[in-house]
């Protein structure tokens, strides 16, 4: 068992070198206009202080974003209207499209040395609850479990989440999501401190991303349909924290769009962003060629293998993963935009949640399990 443990351990720690050498060499100017922009977020950020939530291309006198576009070689860099990741709003501005969180992680590192430092960063979480579930493993099978999703989860941080700046941090935070997710589940009296951490994590992830706000679909299910069905005190608590702690982690995004778009409500994407839902077998048939249709498989089919054999807690984790998996999926094949990203913050929580709630069974239990499990001693039987 501890040979398994130091073995996967090290796996974990040799893909996570890996990367860190992989990611010093990055370039920040290599030709992707979500590279840009997000540096652009964070060069506001860094010149205005909190005033950089307001994106206007106006506000570009200092020629940064111009310069930017010239080094990509970007031909209409003169025209803000034509900028990449900008678009015209009804109160005259034109502005970032993206909520603000992941310029503003940007920001808080030095101007040319902003990206390696951010995937380092979120790398190193990532790492360390891979190797935590590997540290709880009390059985070979578990130990072999938490240590292929802890690989996975390490190699992810480099294909597909150098796409782009904004799925790094919010791999982290799935990590720790799903960790935090487990534990509240586990608990004999669910605290409600801990579901409002999990609505804040996940609140704050709309900030990087704005389909992550469904992340938190599942959550809102399985604590809003138990409460219309019984009225109960205790869950109305726990789905108030959650949604409470929602909406505070994402004001910065609600307020970014009030400032540029002139409401809290109102969306900095253009057109071809916000679309009707309408499937399209050209997505899927994307998405089925993809290593995302994989991770999905992975997460679909613990989801229905803890359902069948899980007990208790484990059981709830898999109703949570259900909820989130349905509303997520459902979305992503209704929109017809394809990128190599796009479920796998999805796909990673709901695996997280799984294998910590798995990891996290009580002691009895996993000893009730094992005596099930083991064959009968011959010798031990009456002669």
């Amino acid at each position: 068992m501890k040979i398994a443990k130091l073995a996967f351990g090290l796996i974990c720690l040799a893909i996570l070198a890996s990367n860190i050498v992989a990611m010093s060499r990055w370039s920040e100017a290599r030709g992707v206009y979500d590279d840009i922009c997000y540096l652009r977020q964070a060069h506001l950020f860094q010149r205005f202080g909190a005033d950089g939530l307001n994106t206007d291309a106006v506000r570009d006198d200092d020629r940064y974003f111009e310069g930017k576009l010239k080094e990509i070689g970007y031909a209409d860099w003169s025209n803000p209207r034509l900028w990449p990741c900008h678009n015209p709003m009804s109160n005259g501005k034109i502005v970032l499209q993206y909520p603000p969180g992941t310029g503003f992680l940007l920001a808080l590192l030095p101007e040319g040395q902003q990206v390696p430092p951010l995937y380092v960063a979120a790398s190193l979480i990532v790492c360390g609850l891979a190797l935590l579930g590997i540290a709880m493993a009390r059985t070979l099978p578990s130990v072999a479990g938490a240590g292929l999703l802890g690989a996975l989860a390490v190699y992810l941080m480099v294909n597909p989440a150098k796409a782009s700046y904004s799925v790094a941090p919010t791999m982290a935070l799935c990590a720790v999501a799903g960790f935090l997710t487990a534990l509240w589940l586990t608990r004999d009296k669910r605290s409600v401190v801990l579901i409002a951490l999990i609505g804040l994590l996940l609140g704050a992830s709309v900030n990087f991303r704005l389909p992550n706000a469904l992340l938190a679909s599942g959550y809102l299910l399985f604590l809003g349909i138990p409460f219309l069905w019984t009225r109960s005190l205790a869950i109305f608590v726990q789905g108030l924290a959650f949604g409470a702690g929602v909406l505070v982690s994402m004001a910065p995004t609600l307020v970014a769009q009030a400032v540029n778009a002139g409401s809290a409500l109102a969306t900095t994407y253009g057109s071809a962003d916000v679309v009707a839902p309408a499937f399209d077998f050209a997505v899927l048939g994307q998405y089925l060629r993809d290593m995302q249709f994989v991770l999905i498989v992975l997460a679909i089919g613990s989801t229905v293998w803890l359902l069948r054999t899980g007990e208790g807690h484990v059981r709830q984790a898999a109703l949570v993963v259900v909820g989130n998996l349905v509303v997520n999926i459902v979305f992503f094949l209704s929109h017809p935009i394809f990128t190599p990203y796009y479920v796998v913050p999805i796909a990673m929580l709901s695996l997280w949640t799984l294998s910590f709630a798995r990891l996290m069974r009580p002691a009895e239990a996993r000893e009730a399990a094992s005596v099930c499990r083991e064959p009968a001693n011959l010798e031990a039987l009456p002669r």
